[in-house]
């Protein structure tokens, strides 16, 4: 077997590859851990109806007072009720808790699951626009 070399072969391999890890889709790639200020969780919650603000709280928690608009999720029941709660992997979700520490790790949480739009909003004592009970 002859075989030569032939710089237009190894330039045909190489944009094939290049070719093939540009076209890989957005959902493959990593989605990245973020956190959202009260002021732009305000607002986007005000403009994209379908963003969902959720209290990971306990239920005692929840009753002494939360986020009006917000759903409660305890960070425990967060693996048996997010695919029913948050059906939808790509909608934007806001989560908060009493000191930041339930929400982030709630936010990576549901981030590892494949939602794609997540945002830890930390503590609830961070949002200056009131409560409701």
């Amino acid at each position: 077997m002859n075989r030569t070399y032939s710089p237009a072969k190894n330039l045909i391999v190489l944009a094939v590859a290049l070719f093939a890890m540009l076209a890989v889709p957005a959902a493959a790639q990593t989605v990245q851990y973020r956190q959202i200020t009260p002021e732009a969780a305000k607002k986007m919650l005000a403009e994209d109806k379908t963003a969902t603000l959720v209290d990971v709280r306990t239920p005692e928690e929840y009753a002494s007072g939360h986020i009006a608009g917000s759903v409660l999720i305890p960070d425990y029941d967060l693996a048996a009720k997010a695919a029913k709660m948050l059906p939808d992997k790509s909608k934007p979700i806001i989560v908060y808790c009493r000191s930041g520490n339930r929400s982030r790790g709630s936010a990576q949480w549901l981030l590892k699951e494949g939602y794609t739009n997540v945002y830890d909003l930390g503590g609830i004592g961070r949002w200056p626009f009131g409560t409701v009970k």
